[in-house]
């Protein structure tokens, strides 16, 4: 049935959102902010910092300083802290394989774990909590593991 251009429609309830979305403590959208750039980065095969440029420009409000400093982070220490979340994988597993979203939570986690004075335990909640909320079935549970052992190998040094 065709519906005239000039009809009216009524909301009836709110668009749904993602779980948990919109609830997020300050930090943990910070977070998410750079999981969006890491990701549209990883996408377009572009750096983080094209993408982070790109965004300042056409932001509204101020990017926050947290977003700000894991991307920048990320980008000057990207080798190093993707080569760790390779190594902590499981076997059968490849950086590449992952998912996405998984991928660059874990890399956020691996840069504050290892560069900021962000408590691991915060760091790694975040991005269980993020990876439930946005990814796979099993995202949460699969980024766990590789940013507990990201903590335990930079505790035991």
């Amino acid at each position: 049935m065709a519906v005239p251009d000039h009809a009216e429609y009524e909301l009836v309830g709110p668009v749904p959102e993602a779980p948990g979305a919109g609830h997020y403590p300050s930090r943990t959208k910070a977070r998410k902010a750079a999981l969006d750039i890491l990701f549209e980065a990883d996408a377009r095969g572009v750096s983080a910092l094209a993408v982070w440029d790109e965004r300042l420009r056409a932001a509204e409000t101020p990017l926050r300083e947290l977003t700000t400093e894991i991307v920048r982070g990320w980008a000057e220490h990207a080798d190093e802290l993707d080569d760790l979340v390779a190594d902590c994988l499981v076997r059968g597993w490849t950086f590449e394989r992952m998912p996405a979203v998984d991928r660059n939570l874990c890399r956020i986690a691996a840069f504050e774990v290892m560069h900021t004075e962000t408590p691991a335990e915060v760091a790694a909640s975040d991005a269980v909590r993020l990876a439930g909320d946005l990814s796979t079935d099993g995202s949460a549970s699969f980024v766990n593991a590789i940013v507990a052992e990201i903590i335990r190998r930079h505790r035991a040094t």
